[in-house]
């Protein structure tokens, strides 16, 4: 590990225990009391009689109770329960080794291959990057599918939509589009897929060819909405640690549509009114916050975002 990505650990550590406790359960959203935590932050539920504590993450307050959002169901959770904080800084550990592998959410690998130790904790929300240190649009990225590079040439730092209805072919064209590219690192977000087509994605698309330079994120359509918001920041988050390096990534994000859906969740359980079509107003804030985060920099590094969206 290097040094910096050690100094970066131990500055994230906490010094003392910060706990508060259950008052009130809505679905998957509790409410705890002296809780003094800010929004993000990771914490542990810990449920008498399980040996798999339930996490969660602050999403929001009311007045002085802080709302904390299960990652999973709240079997067990009672009353008076404690909740501990566990992670106070929203951030998720990066490191090289994250090549080639397949992680959730948490950035915790769920491909059978051990454990990843060690990584740069880099912020899942980080400060946005001013305009002026960006770079121009100007340097060709082949994807590889002749189509594209013929009539609808990609630049490195640029951001393409691809729309279309479920089950035409949008994965099918990531996956062609990350083993045909010149991109150093692909960084795949699967958020909310059937689980079924996760494998399917992995073996016969991306294909061992494409995984060798590849992350792929996942958070399936059966887990929490916050797992499939969290699964999106965290694969932007392993976009920009590379980037930073000085490396050209390229980012797919499949889908934009599934990540505002679980966000519309979230701020609904946290009490927020719906606007537009249903979705809440935090929707229209983290959606330009989540797609600023592609483009080029001016001393070097890039990140290019193809993102689905279901129509």
């Amino acid at each position: 590990m290097k040094l910096a990505a050690v100094c970066a650990a131990i500055r994230a550590i906490e010094p003392r225990e910060i706990a508060g406790t259950v008052r009130s359960v809505r679905g998957l959203v509790l409410s705890v009391d002296q809780l003094p935590l800010p929004v993000g932050s990771l914490v542990r539920v810990e449920v008498p009689h399980r040996t798999d504590a339930p996490r969660g993450e602050v999403v929001g307050f009311d007045g002085s109770r802080a709302l904390v959002m299960l990652l999973t169901e709240a079997d067990g959770v009672s009353s008076g329960v404690r909740v501990v904080a566990e992670q106070p800084f929203a951030t998720v550990g990066v490191s090289e080794a994250w090549l080639g592998r397949v992680v959730d959410a948490l950035g915790e690998p769920i491909d059978g291959k051990g454990p990843i130790h060690g990584g740069s904790p880099q912020p899942l929300w980080p400060a946005r990057t001013s305009p002026l240190t960006r770079g121009v649009v100007r340097d060709v990225l082949p994807t590889g599918v002749r189509a594209i590079d013929s009539m609808l040439t990609i630049g490195k730092g640029q951001r393409m939509g691809i729309f279309a209805g479920p089950g035409v072919g949008k994965s099918t064209l990531l996956g062609s589009i990350a083993r045909g590219t010149s991109a150093q690192v692909n960084v795949i977000g699967l958020i909310g897929e059937r689980g079924r087509e996760v494998p399917e994605f992995i073996e016969h698309v991306l294909g061992e060819e494409g995984m060798r330079r590849s992350i792929v994120v996942v958070a399936t359509g059966d887990e929490s909405p916050l797992m499939r918001v969290r699964a999106a920041t965290v694969a932007c988050s392993a976009a920009e640690f590379f980037r930073d390096q000085g490396l050209d990534v390229l980012l797919m994000l499949d889908s934009i549509t599934r990540f505002a859906q679980a966000q519309r969740q979230i701020g609904l359980s946290a009490g927020e009114a719906p606007a537009t079509k249903g979705f809440t107003p935090s929707v229209f804030s983290m959606l330009p916050r989540l797609l600023e985060r592609a483009g080029a920099l001016q001393g070097g590094g890039s990140i290019t975002g193809f993102y689905t969206v279901l129509v």
